[in-house]
């Protein structure tokens, strides 16, 4: 775009910490045996369980997806000849109760067979977190013009342009496995911290400015 007169092109910026609003983890439930049938049966049996103990705990789980199901033989290294068979099934698990959340995760992880990772802490897409970063980050970029327009003895006339140039937001994890394979007795107290969450947002402005006062 052409323009009459003296332009300031700048870069705004903003980074915020907020805490995360959801949780994520995964948990993998796992049978083996020699018999097919009876495999896919303890499979169904064990991924039912979990089913039960996520039903009890709404509505802290927002939300669950199965996927990763996956059942192979077992077979001896000198041959083609099947010995068992091993099957696995992971649900991944979204929660916005974080008071719940560690006590959940170990009654998970207190089943024959399941393995609970996570968690993954995140914003929600539609986060007002997001729409904040950007506002200040325009801000910035407004702030740095007038900045410049002053050493100059000038001031800041109009907007020309303004693109968003990013980075965007950097989820923030923690990682946590928990493997037992039918503890019994009483399920321990976990306390989870969550992190914080950095929140980005960055833009390109130019802007006309009046005629400099130099000299």
């Amino acid at each position: 775009m052409a323009t009459d007169g003296p332009v300031v092109q700048v870069r705004g910026e903003a980074i915020r910490e907020v805490p995360p609003e959801l949780a994520r983890f995964a948990v993998t439930v796992t049978a083996r045996g020699r018999d097919r049938e009876a495999t896919l049966t303890q499979l169904a049996e064990r991924a039912a369980a979990v089913r039960v103990l996520l039903d009890g705990s709404e509505p802290a789980v927002a939300r669950r997806e199965a996927g990763d199901l996956w059942v192979r033989p077992q077979t001896k290294r000198s041959g083609e000849r099947v010995v068992g068979w091993l099957g696995s099934v992971t649900t991944t698990v979204t929660v916005t109760d974080f008071t719940a959340l560690g006590e959940l995760m170990l009654r998970l992880a207190d089943q024959d067979q399941v393995e609970v990772a996570g968690p993954w802490w995140e914003l929600r897409p539609d986060s007002p977190a997001h729409r904040e970063a950007r506002h200040a980050a325009i801000g910035d970029a407004l702030l740095r013009a007038r900045e410049y327009a002053e050493a100059l003895g000038a001031r800041v006339t109009a907007l020309i342009e303004l693109a968003d140039s990013g980075p965007g937001d950097r989820p923030m994890f923690a990682r946590a496995a928990f493997d037992v394979g039918g503890a019994g007795g009483g399920v321990p107290e976990l306390e989870l911290d969550p992190q914080p969450q950095t929140v980005q947002a960055a833009v390109q402005a130019r802007f006309t400015i009046s005629d400099p006062v130099l000299g």
